[in-house]
This record gives structure tokens, sequence and C-alpha cells, in this order.
């Protein structure tokens, strides 16, 4: 198929999914959760390994406040975020091994990418942070995948400072599985080893899993409920737009 907003490309039994909105640092809009969502739905029944990546100097900067912004100035809610949310749940409970291949900044719903996947392999360029306090938000989405892989307190962390941490802390709390300077090399050996599972034998591990780490299946009300809260509050819809406009941050006059 012909995709806006991400490229696809089988090596059988593995699809290698890019998010590829170079023009707005792989922001995530409404589109490119529609066709991942399409691909993944695809995979379903013949592939074994999805590894999903971004761009070499960005995996992806999180929620696009274009598409906000937007949305805010033509009298519409702000985009549901249930879609973001099933899928994120498709690749941490579909019938395939899930790969985040991770380069460069990955911030807010990015880092919902790389937790909802069974493995995060890296490059020492990661830098991953939650900026969504800052605009007077939080990461209700992400932070059901972000504390089933490095626990309350660490994605607490993340949360309130904002800051970006290093490829090397984020390995250290259990975001990413394994770095390396050359990931491409990284991947390609895991995939050696991973293309040897098969289809029924993934698919039972993946559902006896499930049922071990209900968290985000059990949050998703929660999450989704939190989300529309956030994104209906018209101060912080309102910085949003302004940030996009102005480029000024809430905190500055």
């Amino acid at each position: 198929m012909d995709y806006q907003t991400v490229s696809v490309r089988y090596e059988a039994p593995v699809c290698f999914l890019r998010l590829n909105r170079p023009g707005a640092e792989n922001a995530i809009n409404s589109l490119m959760v529609e066709e991942c969502r399409q691909v993944l739905q695809a995979c379903e029944d013949t592939v074994t390994i999805v590894v999903l990546e971004g761009l070499p100097q960005v995996f992806c900067t999180g929620a696009d406040f274009s598409e906000v912004a937007a949305h805010v100035n033509s009298g519409q809610a702000a985009p549901d975020p249930e879609p973001l949310y099933d899928l994120w749940l498709q690749l941490a409970t579909g019938p395939y091994v899930t790969i985040a291949h991770v380069r460069g900044k990955v911030n807010a719903g990015g880092v919902g990418f790389v937790a909802a996947c069974d493995i995060a392999l890296a490059d020492d360029t990661v830098r991953v942070s939650l900026s969504e306090m800052l605009f007077g938000l939080f990461p209700a989405c992400v932070l059901p995948f972000l504390i089933r892989r490095t626990g309350r307190q660490k994605a607490h962390y993340l949360t309130l400072t904002t800051a970006p941490v290093s490829v090397h802390k984020a390995r250290e709390w259990g975001l990413i599985d394994a770095c390396e300077p050359n990931s491409d090399a990284l991947i390609r050996k895991h995939l050696l080893r991973l293309r040897r599972l098969s289809k029924a034998g993934i698919t039972r591990y993946k559902r006896y899993m499930n049922g071990l780490s209900e968290l985000p299946l059990q949050m998703k009300p929660q999450a989704v409920a939190a989300n529309k809260e956030i994104f209906s509050d018209p101060q912080v819809l309102g910085d949003i737009v302004r940030y996009r406009t102005e480029g000024k941050f809430p905190w500055e006059a």
C-alpha cells in the first residue's frame, strides 16, 4: 500500500515498519496511528517479527501539536487517544515479537512506542524524555506501558523532571534492553535468533505473558479518560496553540 506517514518492507518472516514523518520529527498524528494499525493487522497471520524503527536522528517526538492546534482552532475536540493506546496494545500483545529499533530523540508518545514493544534495541545517540508536564499535561497513556518496564518510581521521576536521560540510563532503568554504537548490527544479531521461533510458539507465549502483565490492559479506561480530560482543558489547549504559533512555552511571558 502507499502509506503517507510510514514505510514498510518485508524480509519474510520479518516486517520492518518505519515511522516516516521527517518534516515533523516523526510526531504522531491520527494518520500515522491508523497506518501503523493497518500494518500490524496485516502482520497477524504470517509475520513473526515486527521491527519498529524511526529515522536515524529521531525515533519519535510524541503528539503532533500542529494537529492538536488545528483541531482547537476549528472548534473540534483534541484527537481521540484511544486508537493510539490500542496501537500500543497491538505492539504489546500481538502474535509476533515486536522490536523497537531506537535512534536519536525519543520523547513523550515516542516513549510509549518503545515501552510497548517486546524488545528495545538502541544506539548511543538515544536521548529519552517525557516533556508533557511542561505543557500542563501528563503522559496518561504512556505510563501503563512504561511502568511495566521500569517500575513506578522511575516512570514517576522521568515524568516529573521532564529532562532527557541517556541511553545508558534508559538501559539501566529497563526501558532499553541492549545498546551498541552500531544498532544495525545489534538488530541483525537479534534477528538471527528470533527468526528461529515459530509463529505458533510466539502466539502461545505472548498470550501467556499478557496474562502475567495485565497493567496496560487494565489501565486502558483510566488512561484514555485521563488523556481526554487533559486535552479538554482550555488553558492547556491555549498553551499548545501558542507554542505552535509563537514558539513560546507556557512559562514564557
